[in-house]
Protein backbone atom coordinates (compact mmCIF):
# COMPACT_ATOMS: atom_id res chain seq x y z
CA UNK A 1 0.00 0.00 0.00
CA UNK A 2 1.30 3.12 -0.94
CA UNK A 3 1.63 6.08 2.06
CA UNK A 4 -0.81 8.35 0.02
CA UNK A 5 -3.90 5.11 0.06
CA UNK A 6 -2.43 5.16 4.01
CA UNK A 7 -3.33 8.15 4.42
CA UNK A 8 -6.38 8.28 2.47
CA UNK A 9 -7.64 5.28 4.42
CA UNK A 10 -6.80 6.37 8.33
CA UNK A 11 -8.63 10.18 7.03
CA UNK A 12 -12.05 8.15 5.76
CA UNK A 13 -11.50 5.70 9.35
CA UNK A 14 -11.38 8.97 11.14
CA UNK A 15 -14.19 10.43 9.91
CA UNK A 16 -16.18 7.23 10.22
CA UNK A 17 -14.64 6.94 13.80
CA UNK A 18 -15.89 10.83 14.24
CA UNK A 19 -19.98 10.01 12.97
CA UNK A 20 -20.05 6.69 15.17
CA UNK A 21 -18.83 9.03 18.22
CA UNK A 22 -21.79 11.57 17.43
CA UNK A 23 -23.79 8.69 16.64
CA UNK A 24 -23.35 7.38 20.17
CA UNK A 25 -23.51 10.18 21.86
CA UNK A 26 -26.99 11.32 20.83
CA UNK A 27 -28.02 7.76 21.58
CA UNK A 28 -26.90 8.34 25.11
CA UNK A 29 -28.65 11.89 25.09
CA UNK A 30 -31.60 10.27 24.07
CA UNK A 31 -31.71 7.29 26.26
CA UNK A 32 -34.61 8.25 28.47
CA UNK A 33 -36.45 9.93 25.81
CA UNK A 34 -39.71 8.80 25.14
CA UNK A 35 -40.40 6.81 21.79
CA UNK A 36 -36.67 7.54 20.53
CA UNK A 37 -35.02 4.47 18.97
CA UNK A 38 -31.20 3.39 18.96
CA UNK A 39 -29.44 4.97 16.10
CA UNK A 40 -27.07 2.70 14.03
CA UNK A 41 -23.69 3.99 11.95
CA UNK A 42 -23.66 1.67 9.13
CA UNK A 43 -20.51 1.70 7.80
CA UNK A 44 -19.14 0.34 4.52
CA UNK A 45 -16.36 0.49 2.36
CA UNK A 46 -14.62 0.78 -0.83
CA UNK A 47 -11.10 -0.55 -2.59
CA UNK A 48 -8.47 1.84 -2.33
CA UNK A 49 -11.03 4.70 0.14
CA UNK A 50 -11.17 2.84 2.86
CA UNK A 51 -14.18 2.79 5.62
CA UNK A 52 -17.15 5.47 5.58
CA UNK A 53 -20.55 5.93 6.93
CA UNK A 54 -22.90 4.23 4.19
CA UNK A 55 -26.25 5.27 6.39
CA UNK A 56 -27.63 6.34 10.33
CA UNK A 57 -30.64 3.82 10.43
CA UNK A 58 -32.49 2.89 13.60
CA UNK A 59 -32.64 -0.10 15.72
CA UNK A 60 -36.41 -1.34 15.14
CA UNK A 61 -39.28 -3.87 15.24
CA UNK A 62 -41.92 -3.54 12.72
CA UNK A 63 -43.49 -6.78 14.14
CA UNK A 64 -43.12 -5.70 17.97
CA UNK A 65 -44.18 -2.18 17.08
CA UNK A 66 -47.20 -3.31 15.51
CA UNK A 67 -47.97 -5.57 18.50
CA UNK A 68 -47.49 -2.21 20.77
CA UNK A 69 -50.07 -0.40 18.73
CA UNK A 70 -52.47 -3.31 19.43
CA UNK A 71 -52.09 -3.97 22.56
CA UNK A 72 -52.26 -0.20 23.36
CA UNK A 73 -55.67 0.22 21.56
CA UNK A 74 -57.37 -3.12 23.31
CA UNK A 75 -56.18 -1.97 26.47
CA UNK A 76 -57.53 1.59 25.55
CA UNK A 77 -60.79 0.27 25.18
CA UNK A 78 -61.46 -2.29 27.68
CA UNK A 79 -60.56 0.66 30.16
CA UNK A 80 -63.09 3.42 28.63
CA UNK A 81 -65.30 0.82 29.47
CA UNK A 82 -64.73 -0.31 32.84
CA UNK A 83 -64.31 3.53 34.26
CA UNK A 84 -67.84 4.04 33.02
CA UNK A 85 -69.50 0.62 34.23
CA UNK A 86 -67.61 1.61 37.32
CA UNK A 87 -69.36 4.38 37.94
CA UNK A 88 -72.99 2.98 37.29
CA UNK A 89 -71.68 0.12 39.26
CA UNK A 90 -70.55 2.28 42.17
CA UNK A 91 -73.88 3.98 42.09
CA UNK A 92 -76.50 1.92 41.51
CA UNK A 93 -74.95 -1.76 43.08
CA UNK A 94 -72.10 -0.70 45.49
CA UNK A 95 -73.38 1.74 47.66
CA UNK A 96 -73.27 -0.47 51.03
CA UNK A 97 -74.40 2.36 53.28
CA UNK A 98 -77.28 3.55 51.90
CA UNK A 99 -78.20 0.15 49.87
CA UNK A 100 -79.94 2.14 46.75
CA UNK A 101 -79.96 -1.26 44.14
CA UNK A 102 -82.51 -2.29 43.00
CA UNK A 103 -82.34 -5.79 45.07
CA UNK A 104 -82.62 -4.13 48.07
CA UNK A 105 -85.02 -1.62 47.75
CA UNK A 106 -87.64 -4.51 46.43
CA UNK A 107 -86.39 -6.73 49.54
CA UNK A 108 -86.90 -3.61 52.25
CA UNK A 109 -90.57 -2.87 50.21
CA UNK A 110 -91.29 -6.47 50.26
CA UNK A 111 -90.26 -6.53 53.99
CA UNK A 112 -92.66 -3.16 54.57
CA UNK A 113 -95.57 -4.28 52.69
CA UNK A 114 -95.48 -7.87 55.39
CA UNK A 115 -95.16 -5.52 58.60
CA UNK A 116 -98.18 -3.56 57.17
CA UNK A 117 -100.25 -6.60 56.41
CA UNK A 118 -99.23 -7.78 59.84
CA UNK A 119 -100.52 -4.97 61.71
CA UNK A 120 -103.01 -3.16 58.80
CA UNK A 121 -104.90 -0.86 61.62
CA UNK A 122 -101.59 0.85 62.11
CA UNK A 123 -101.13 4.01 60.34
CA UNK A 124 -97.48 4.46 61.38
CA UNK A 125 -96.56 1.03 59.65
CA UNK A 126 -98.88 2.08 56.45
CA UNK A 127 -96.93 5.38 55.92
CA UNK A 128 -93.66 3.10 56.42
CA UNK A 129 -94.88 1.16 53.51
CA UNK A 130 -95.37 4.38 51.45
CA UNK A 131 -91.91 5.87 52.16
CA UNK A 132 -90.29 2.28 51.26
CA UNK A 133 -92.03 2.83 48.11
CA UNK A 134 -90.81 6.44 47.56
CA UNK A 135 -87.71 5.19 48.21
CA UNK A 136 -87.78 2.91 45.51
CA UNK A 137 -89.31 4.61 42.89
CA UNK A 138 -86.07 7.48 43.59
CA UNK A 139 -83.57 4.70 43.50
CA UNK A 140 -84.68 3.88 39.41
CA UNK A 141 -84.93 7.57 39.06
CA UNK A 142 -81.39 8.28 40.48
CA UNK A 143 -79.97 4.97 38.46
CA UNK A 144 -81.60 6.13 35.68
CA UNK A 145 -79.72 9.96 36.05
CA UNK A 146 -76.89 7.85 36.71
CA UNK A 147 -76.99 5.77 33.45
CA UNK A 148 -77.98 9.18 31.16
CA UNK A 149 -74.64 10.97 33.17
CA UNK A 150 -72.59 7.94 31.85
CA UNK A 151 -73.90 8.45 28.72
CA UNK A 152 -73.08 11.81 28.72
CA UNK A 153 -69.98 11.59 29.83
CA UNK A 154 -68.97 9.43 27.01
CA UNK A 155 -70.08 11.66 24.28
CA UNK A 156 -68.19 14.36 25.44
CA UNK A 157 -64.99 12.22 25.94
CA UNK A 158 -66.01 10.63 22.46
CA UNK A 159 -66.06 14.56 21.07
CA UNK A 160 -62.35 14.79 22.64
CA UNK A 161 -61.29 11.85 21.32
CA UNK A 162 -62.00 12.92 17.58
CA UNK A 163 -60.32 16.22 18.48
CA UNK A 164 -57.25 14.25 19.33
CA UNK A 165 -57.17 12.30 16.10
CA UNK A 166 -57.81 15.05 13.89
CA UNK A 167 -54.75 17.24 15.71
CA UNK A 168 -52.90 13.95 15.50
CA UNK A 169 -53.33 13.40 12.15
CA UNK A 170 -52.15 17.01 10.79
CA UNK A 171 -48.69 16.44 12.97
CA UNK A 172 -48.38 12.83 11.09
CA UNK A 173 -49.06 14.86 7.91
CA UNK A 174 -46.31 16.86 8.79
CA UNK A 175 -43.76 14.51 9.62
CA UNK A 176 -44.43 11.77 6.71
CA UNK A 177 -43.67 14.69 4.38
CA UNK A 178 -40.36 15.41 6.27
CA UNK A 179 -40.03 11.33 5.98
CA UNK A 180 -40.64 11.44 2.83
CA UNK A 181 -37.93 14.30 1.54
CA UNK A 182 -35.61 13.43 3.11
CA UNK A 183 -35.74 9.92 1.83
CA UNK A 184 -35.51 11.42 -1.46
CA UNK A 185 -32.79 13.79 -0.85
CA UNK A 186 -30.78 11.07 1.38
CA UNK A 187 -30.74 12.22 4.78
CA UNK A 188 -30.74 11.37 7.95
CA UNK A 189 -34.60 10.90 8.63
CA UNK A 190 -34.32 8.60 11.53
CA UNK A 191 -35.45 11.49 14.53
CA UNK A 192 -38.38 11.80 12.06
CA UNK A 193 -39.30 8.13 11.70
CA UNK A 194 -39.03 8.06 15.60
CA UNK A 195 -41.90 11.24 15.85
CA UNK A 196 -43.96 9.49 13.50
CA UNK A 197 -43.55 6.15 15.33
CA UNK A 198 -44.46 8.30 18.45
CA UNK A 199 -47.24 9.98 16.95
CA UNK A 200 -49.21 6.92 15.57
CA UNK A 201 -48.65 5.22 19.40
CA UNK A 202 -50.68 8.33 20.62
CA UNK A 203 -53.19 7.83 17.51
CA UNK A 204 -53.75 3.90 18.55
CA UNK A 205 -54.49 4.78 21.96
CA UNK A 206 -58.13 6.58 20.36
CA UNK A 207 -58.58 4.32 17.69
CA UNK A 208 -57.07 0.99 16.52
CA UNK A 209 -54.77 2.00 13.63
CA UNK A 210 -52.15 0.19 11.27
CA UNK A 211 -49.27 1.75 9.30
CA UNK A 212 -48.10 0.53 5.72
CA UNK A 213 -44.69 1.65 4.55
CA UNK A 214 -44.27 2.99 0.89
CA UNK A 215 -42.22 3.84 -1.41
CA UNK A 216 -39.42 6.61 -0.17
CA UNK A 217 -40.59 6.12 3.39
CA UNK A 218 -44.22 7.38 2.98
CA UNK A 219 -46.77 6.03 5.12
CA UNK A 220 -50.31 5.31 5.21
CA UNK A 221 -52.71 4.71 8.33
CA UNK A 222 -56.11 2.44 8.28
CA UNK A 223 -58.00 1.82 11.33
CA UNK A 224 -58.22 -1.89 12.58
CA UNK A 225 -61.82 -1.64 10.19
CA UNK A 226 -59.84 -0.77 7.33
CA UNK A 227 -61.35 2.69 7.16
CA UNK A 228 -58.70 4.90 5.56
CA UNK A 229 -57.04 7.52 8.10
CA UNK A 230 -54.45 8.61 5.77
CA UNK A 231 -53.13 8.66 2.42
CA UNK A 232 -51.26 11.25 0.73
CA UNK A 233 -53.67 13.69 2.98
CA UNK A 234 -55.03 13.32 6.17
CA UNK A 235 -59.05 12.06 5.92
CA UNK A 236 -61.47 14.19 8.07
CA UNK A 237 -62.89 12.38 11.21
CA UNK A 238 -66.09 14.06 12.57
CA UNK A 239 -68.16 13.53 15.16
CA UNK A 240 -71.64 15.98 16.21
CA UNK A 241 -71.70 15.90 20.50
CA UNK A 242 -74.95 15.45 21.99
CA UNK A 243 -75.45 17.74 25.12
CA UNK A 244 -78.15 15.98 26.63
CA UNK A 245 -79.05 12.50 27.35
CA UNK A 246 -82.16 10.77 28.20
CA UNK A 247 -83.12 7.38 28.24
CA UNK A 248 -84.25 7.70 24.59
CA UNK A 249 -81.88 9.55 23.42
CA UNK A 250 -79.33 7.85 20.39
CA UNK A 251 -76.08 9.69 20.02
CA UNK A 252 -74.35 10.63 17.06
CA UNK A 253 -72.20 8.40 15.08
CA UNK A 254 -68.31 9.07 14.11
CA UNK A 255 -67.43 9.29 11.02
CA UNK A 256 -64.38 8.79 8.90
CA UNK A 257 -63.89 10.50 5.33
CA UNK A 258 -67.67 10.37 5.60
CA UNK A 259 -68.04 6.43 6.44
CA UNK A 260 -70.18 5.87 9.66
CA UNK A 261 -67.54 3.82 11.90
CA UNK A 262 -69.62 4.03 15.16
CA UNK A 263 -73.34 3.25 15.86
CA UNK A 264 -75.92 1.00 14.68
CA UNK A 265 -75.73 2.21 10.93
CA UNK A 266 -71.66 1.35 10.80
CA UNK A 267 -70.38 -0.28 8.07
CA UNK A 268 -66.76 -0.80 8.94
CA UNK A 269 -66.89 -0.82 13.05
CA UNK A 270 -64.18 0.44 14.61
CA UNK A 271 -62.68 -2.54 16.94
CA UNK A 272 -60.41 -1.36 19.00
CA UNK A 273 -59.14 1.82 20.92
CA UNK A 274 -61.09 4.25 23.18
CA UNK A 275 -63.22 5.48 20.89
CA UNK A 276 -64.33 2.02 20.19
CA UNK A 277 -65.06 1.63 24.23
CA UNK A 278 -66.54 4.79 24.58
CA UNK A 279 -68.81 3.86 21.70
CA UNK A 280 -69.92 0.84 23.07
CA UNK A 281 -70.24 2.05 26.85
CA UNK A 282 -72.44 4.90 25.56
CA UNK A 283 -74.77 2.97 23.33
CA UNK A 284 -74.91 -0.70 24.39
CA UNK A 285 -73.41 -1.22 27.69
CA UNK A 286 -75.28 1.94 29.51
CA UNK A 287 -78.50 1.08 27.24
CA UNK A 288 -78.68 -2.31 28.15
CA UNK A 289 -78.67 -1.66 31.76
CA UNK A 290 -81.30 1.32 31.18
CA UNK A 291 -83.74 -1.39 29.77
CA UNK A 292 -82.76 -3.12 32.50
CA UNK A 293 -84.10 -0.68 34.92
CA UNK A 294 -87.37 -0.21 32.82
CA UNK A 295 -88.46 -3.32 32.77
CA UNK A 296 -88.45 -3.40 36.76
CA UNK A 297 -90.06 0.09 36.87
CA UNK A 298 -92.55 -1.83 34.53
CA UNK A 299 -92.83 -4.83 36.71
CA UNK A 300 -93.47 -2.71 39.84
CA UNK A 301 -96.48 -0.95 38.00
CA UNK A 302 -97.69 -4.20 36.77
CA UNK A 303 -97.45 -6.01 40.20
CA UNK A 304 -99.23 -2.82 41.92
CA UNK A 305 -101.59 -2.76 39.71
CA UNK A 306 -105.42 -2.21 40.57
CA UNK A 307 -108.11 -4.58 38.78
CA UNK A 308 -111.73 -3.48 38.75
CA UNK A 309 -113.80 -5.12 41.91
CA UNK A 310 -117.13 -4.42 40.32
CA UNK A 311 -119.05 -6.20 37.51
CA UNK A 312 -118.21 -3.37 35.04
CA UNK A 313 -115.14 -5.18 33.92
CA UNK A 314 -113.06 -1.97 33.79
CA UNK A 315 -109.26 -2.23 32.55
CA UNK A 316 -106.65 -2.48 34.93
CA UNK A 317 -105.03 0.81 36.41
CA UNK A 318 -101.59 1.65 38.00
CA UNK A 319 -101.87 1.59 41.80
CA UNK A 320 -98.90 2.01 44.40
CA UNK A 321 -96.73 3.07 41.93
CA UNK A 322 -97.48 5.10 38.94
CA UNK A 323 -96.48 7.06 35.53
CA UNK A 324 -97.13 9.89 33.22
CA UNK A 325 -98.65 7.20 30.45
CA UNK A 326 -101.43 6.53 33.23
CA UNK A 327 -104.33 5.22 33.42
CA UNK A 328 -102.49 2.78 30.98
CA UNK A 329 -100.91 0.12 32.34
CA UNK A 330 -97.29 -0.49 30.07
CA UNK A 331 -97.50 -3.44 27.49
CA UNK A 332 -96.16 -6.55 28.97
CA UNK A 333 -92.63 -8.23 28.17
CA UNK A 334 -91.74 -4.90 26.73
CA UNK A 335 -89.13 -2.43 27.67
CA UNK A 336 -90.95 0.91 27.95
CA UNK A 337 -87.70 3.40 27.14
CA UNK A 338 -87.21 5.55 30.30
CA UNK A 339 -89.66 4.53 32.68
CA UNK A 340 -87.19 4.37 35.10
CA UNK A 341 -86.71 7.59 35.12
CA UNK A 342 -90.29 8.17 34.98
CA UNK A 343 -91.58 6.16 37.68
CA UNK A 344 -93.36 7.59 41.24
CA UNK A 345 -95.84 7.02 43.97
CA UNK A 346 -98.92 8.11 43.66
CA UNK A 347 -99.66 11.14 45.34
CA UNK A 348 -103.25 9.89 46.72
CA UNK A 349 -101.12 7.76 49.45
CA UNK A 350 -98.08 10.36 49.41
CA UNK A 351 -98.83 11.69 52.90
CA UNK A 352 -96.22 14.06 52.18
CA UNK A 353 -98.78 15.02 49.33
CA UNK A 354 -101.71 14.51 51.28
CA UNK A 355 -102.22 11.54 50.19
CA UNK A 356 -103.69 8.69 52.77
CA UNK A 357 -101.46 5.72 53.10
CA UNK A 358 -104.51 3.34 54.28
CA UNK A 359 -105.89 3.31 50.77
CA UNK A 360 -102.88 1.00 49.87
CA UNK A 361 -104.33 -1.43 52.25
CA UNK A 362 -108.28 -0.50 50.91
CA UNK A 363 -107.79 -0.33 46.91
CA UNK A 364 -108.92 2.76 44.73
CA UNK A 365 -106.06 4.51 44.76
CA UNK A 366 -106.99 5.93 41.26
CA UNK A 367 -109.57 7.60 42.99
CA UNK A 368 -112.23 5.28 41.23
CA UNK A 369 -114.58 3.34 43.60
CA UNK A 370 -114.94 0.51 41.18
CA UNK A 371 -111.16 -0.31 42.20
CA UNK A 372 -111.96 -0.72 46.10
CA UNK A 373 -110.67 -3.69 47.64
CA UNK A 374 -111.92 -3.21 51.42
CA UNK A 375 -115.69 -2.62 50.23
CA UNK A 376 -116.41 -2.88 53.81
CA UNK A 377 -113.90 -0.66 55.48
CA UNK A 378 -112.59 -3.19 58.02
CA UNK A 379 -109.36 -1.48 59.17
CA UNK A 380 -108.04 -5.13 59.83
CA UNK A 381 -108.71 -5.92 56.38
CA UNK A 382 -105.44 -7.44 55.10
CA UNK A 383 -105.86 -9.89 51.96
CA UNK A 384 -105.11 -6.65 49.25
CA UNK A 385 -101.58 -6.23 51.22
CA UNK A 386 -101.39 -10.09 50.94
CA UNK A 387 -101.84 -10.16 47.21
CA UNK A 388 -99.38 -7.39 46.84
CA UNK A 389 -96.84 -9.22 48.43
CA UNK A 390 -97.41 -12.71 46.78
CA UNK A 391 -97.27 -10.56 43.19
CA UNK A 392 -94.04 -9.52 44.00
CA UNK A 393 -92.87 -13.22 44.57
CA UNK A 394 -95.17 -14.28 41.38
CA UNK A 395 -93.42 -15.20 38.01
CA UNK A 396 -94.49 -12.60 35.36
CA UNK A 397 -92.50 -12.41 31.84
CA UNK A 398 -89.58 -9.41 31.16
CA UNK A 399 -88.19 -8.39 27.75
CA UNK A 400 -85.76 -10.89 26.59
CA UNK A 401 -83.26 -7.98 24.75
CA UNK A 402 -82.59 -6.77 28.35
CA UNK A 403 -80.48 -9.94 29.10
CA UNK A 404 -82.14 -9.96 32.10
CA UNK A 405 -83.83 -13.04 33.42
CA UNK A 406 -86.62 -13.62 30.76
CA UNK A 407 -89.15 -15.03 33.73
CA UNK A 408 -89.69 -15.03 37.10
CA UNK A 409 -90.54 -13.03 39.96
CA UNK A 410 -89.82 -9.14 40.12
CA UNK A 411 -86.80 -10.07 42.70
CA UNK A 412 -85.49 -12.89 40.66
CA UNK A 413 -85.42 -10.32 37.67
CA UNK A 414 -83.56 -7.26 39.94
CA UNK A 415 -81.24 -9.80 41.11
CA UNK A 416 -80.23 -10.79 37.51
CA UNK A 417 -79.85 -7.55 36.18
CA UNK A 418 -77.53 -6.96 39.67
CA UNK A 419 -75.34 -9.80 38.35
CA UNK A 420 -75.06 -8.58 35.09
CA UNK A 421 -73.63 -5.56 35.48
CA UNK A 422 -71.50 -6.84 38.05
CA UNK A 423 -70.62 -9.37 35.44
CA UNK A 424 -70.29 -7.13 33.13
CA UNK A 425 -67.80 -5.03 35.26
CA UNK A 426 -65.79 -7.82 36.10
CA UNK A 427 -65.38 -9.03 32.51
CA UNK A 428 -63.86 -5.25 31.42
CA UNK A 429 -61.61 -5.32 34.69
CA UNK A 430 -59.85 -8.60 33.44
CA UNK A 431 -59.57 -7.64 30.35
CA UNK A 432 -58.06 -4.16 31.55
CA UNK A 433 -55.48 -6.44 33.22
CA UNK A 434 -54.86 -8.95 30.81
CA UNK A 435 -54.28 -6.18 28.08
CA UNK A 436 -51.96 -4.32 30.46
CA UNK A 437 -49.84 -6.94 31.07
CA UNK A 438 -49.80 -7.57 27.27
CA UNK A 439 -48.72 -4.20 26.49
CA UNK A 440 -46.13 -3.85 28.94
CA UNK A 441 -44.42 -7.39 27.54
CA UNK A 442 -44.84 -6.00 24.01
CA UNK A 443 -43.33 -2.48 25.49
CA UNK A 444 -40.43 -4.40 27.01
CA UNK A 445 -39.74 -6.60 23.86
CA UNK A 446 -39.99 -3.40 21.79
CA UNK A 447 -37.34 -1.48 24.25
CA UNK A 448 -35.05 -4.26 24.15
CA UNK A 449 -34.67 -4.65 20.63
CA UNK A 450 -34.94 -0.22 19.88
CA UNK A 451 -33.90 0.99 22.98
CA UNK A 452 -30.39 2.45 23.91
CA UNK A 453 -28.16 0.05 26.59
CA UNK A 454 -26.09 2.49 28.21
CA UNK A 455 -23.44 -0.42 28.82
CA UNK A 456 -23.55 -1.28 24.94
CA UNK A 457 -23.31 2.31 24.03
CA UNK A 458 -19.98 2.91 26.27
CA UNK A 459 -18.12 -0.38 25.64
CA UNK A 460 -18.73 0.48 21.68
CA UNK A 461 -17.50 4.35 22.25
CA UNK A 462 -14.32 2.42 24.03
CA UNK A 463 -14.36 0.26 20.29
CA UNK A 464 -14.32 3.54 18.10
CA UNK A 465 -11.87 4.99 20.68
CA UNK A 466 -9.70 2.67 20.03
CA UNK A 467 -10.21 2.92 16.12
CA UNK A 468 -10.12 6.56 16.50
CA UNK A 469 -6.41 5.98 17.63
CA UNK A 470 -5.46 3.68 15.63
CA UNK A 471 -6.13 5.82 12.67
CA UNK A 472 -4.48 8.81 14.38
CA UNK A 473 -1.61 6.39 14.67
CA UNK A 474 -1.48 5.76 11.14
CA UNK A 475 -1.83 9.29 10.20
CA UNK A 476 1.32 10.52 12.87
CA UNK A 477 3.40 7.36 11.45
CA UNK A 478 3.03 7.97 7.66
CA UNK A 479 3.59 12.24 8.25
CA UNK A 480 6.88 10.79 9.49
CA UNK A 481 7.75 8.84 6.81
CA UNK A 482 6.64 11.24 4.20
CA UNK A 483 8.64 13.76 6.30
CA UNK A 484 11.86 11.16 6.69
CA UNK A 485 11.27 10.65 2.51
CA UNK A 486 11.44 14.56 2.23
CA UNK A 487 14.54 15.34 4.11
CA UNK A 488 16.49 12.28 1.93
CA UNK A 489 15.45 13.53 -1.37
CA UNK A 490 16.45 16.85 -0.04
CA UNK A 491 19.99 15.62 1.00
Amino acid sequence: MSLTAALDSARASLMASGIQSSTISRNIAGASAAGYSRKIAVLDNLPGAGVYVASIQRAASSGLYNNVLTATSSSAKQGAIYDGLQKIASATVDDTELDQSPTAQLNALKKALQQYANAPDNTTLAQAAITSAKDMATALNQATNTVQSVREGADADMATSVANINQLLTQFDKVNNAVVRGTIAGDDVTDYLDQRDSIVSKLSQEVGVSMSIRANGDAALYTDSGVVLFDKTARTVSFTATNIYTAGTTGNAVYIDGVPVTGANSVMPLKSGKLAGLAQLRDQDSVTYQSQLDEIARGLINTFRESDQTAAALPDVPGLFTYPGAPAIPASATVSVGLAGLISVAASVDPAQGGNPNLLRDGAISGNVAYRYNTAGNAGYSARLQQLIGGMDASQPFDVTTQGKPSGSLIDFASSSTSWIENQRKTADSNVTYQKTLLDRSTAALSNVSGVNMDDEMSLMLQVERTYSASSKIISTVDQMLQSLLAAVGN
